[in-house]
């Protein structure tokens, strides 16, 4: 039997979402803790993670943060079909950069103006835009003649982008212009024991 996991964050938090999404998809039984900013200053939480960052993830006596990281450990540790990350040096690169655009212009892009138009995060809302029209403007390209990230099946690339391009029309990022990212929105919400983020507007 596996040790009991636990999965530390918030049900608004796209980081989070990803990690839900894979141990959903991965079948592993999981308790969440709520960790909202007040939890996240205090010194218990900061034992789980100095930076005070979600989402955590506890494996019995393992701890783990940053949501790429423990997406790898997940398939690495659980996962019996190898496809969510190919062992193919080419395949396991390109799902690398995917992790790195979802750290990155994800981050910067969707994520960041979903912050700075639902919660008044402080920020630059042009630069956020621009940043998700640039990188909206690749995938629909990247999306034009395939129909996942960063292979010909899904991969956790695909769950670590999901969640904020998804819910890109919350920071004021109109998805309209951009069928082929809408088809593969919609190949990700058909995956098996997919749940939705809730919506905050």
């Amino acid at each position: 039997m596996n040790p009991i996991i636990t999965l530390y964050g918030t049900l608004l938090s796209g980081h989070m979402h990803r990690i839900e999404l894979l141990l959903r998809a991965l079948e592993l039984p999981y308790t969440f803790s709520d960790a909202p900013a007040a939890v996240r200053k205090t010194a218990a939480f900061r034992k789980l993670n100095p930076l005070g960052q979600i989402p955590v993830l506890r494996d019995g006596d393992l701890i783990l943060s940053d949501s790429n990281a423990i997406m790898v450990y997940l398939v690495k540790r659980y996962a019996q079909d190898k496809s969510w990350l190919p062992e193919n040096p080419y395949a396991a690169a390109q799902v690398q950069r995917w992790l790195s655009i979802a750290a990155g212009e994800v981050k910067y892009g969707p994520s960041m103006a979903r912050l700075i138009v639902q919660w008044d995060w402080p920020g630059d809302i042009k630069q956020a835009q621009k940043t998700s029209e640039q990188l909206l403007q690749f995938m629909e390209g990247h999306l034009e003649k395939r129909e996942w990230l960063a292979a010909e099946h899904r991969t956790i690339a695909d769950l670590a982008c999901y969640s904020y391009i998804a819910h890109a029309p919350e920071g004021g990022i109109s998805l309209a212009t951009y069928p082929d990212v809408q088809k593969w929105l919609s190949r990700v919400e058909a995956l098996p024991a997919f749940k939705p983020m809730p919506k905050t507007g």
